[in-house]
């Protein structure tokens, strides 16, 4: 069994399904600013209750996420209004281990080929080591979009960009460029992502953020499926 904050894999006949979520725990390492994850039991069979129920205190982008344009849009759309048909669909995972820096450009991704009709992309990184390796505090120097990058995924006609880490963008961005050339385009953004046991290639992919009314993000359940 894979370890609780390494990306799991379940192995069918025909199908090998990874659970690129991770786990929520207090340990998780949240965003600066962001609420810390409490999980506090309220209910106990040991206390002698009828049954066991935790309260969960937690931000709408912890761990793996979505970020609905709501997020940075003052009238963007809401997470619960998200399409089904953007979250779930045919993917292609890149292997962008080998990018030079902390910065993924334009040029870095045209340079892999994604097939012109890919729609879904998902970026492994070296972010990906830091779930593997259970790290619990939070990593200012992760790899990230710039601009640019984010505008060749516009341009390329994509409608869902996931990445590894807590952010599309760089650490302390004062413009936040990237959400917001992503986000005005109707793109779906994925974070927090554990790509560490995926292989690049096609897959399919399932993101099921939860359905929070008028939420400007929420946790979501994140499998790839590969024949």
């Amino acid at each position: 069994m894979a370890s609780p904050s390494a990306s799991s894999v379940l192995e069918g006949e025909t199908l090998r399904i990874y659970d690129v979520t991770v786990p929520i725990s207090e340990r998780m390492p949240v965003w600066p600013g962001d609420p810390p994850v409490q999980i506090e039991r309220v209910s106990e069979l040991s206390g002698g209750d009828s049954f066991n129920v935790s309260r969960l205190h937690i931000g709408s982008h912890t761990g793996t996420h979505v970020d609905a344009p709501a997020h940075f849009l003052p009238q963007g759309q809401t997470v619960d209004r998200l399409p089904l048909d953007v979250l779930v669909g045919p993917a292609i995972v890149l292997d962008m281990e080998d990018v030079p820096g902390k910065t993924i450009q334009a040029l870095d991704l045209a340079n892999l080929h994604p097939p012109r009709s890919t729609r879904r992309l998902l970026l492994r990184t070296r972010n990906s080591n830091l779930w593997a390796d259970r790290q619990t505090e939070f990593e200012p120097e992760y790899v990230h979009l710039d601009p640019k990058a984010a505008s060749w995924l516009v341009q390329r006609g994509i409608r869902l960009v996931g990445l590894d880490y807590l952010s599309v963008e760089a650490f302390q961005s004062a413009t936040h460029n990237v959400h917001r050339i992503l986000l005005e385009a109707g793109l779906v953004v994925v974070e927090g992502l554990d790509l560490s046991n995926v292989p690049a290639g096609p897959c399919q992919l399932v993101c099921l953020p939860l359905k929070i009314e008028g939420g400007d993000g929420a946790p979501a359940r994140v499998l790839v499926i590969r024949d």
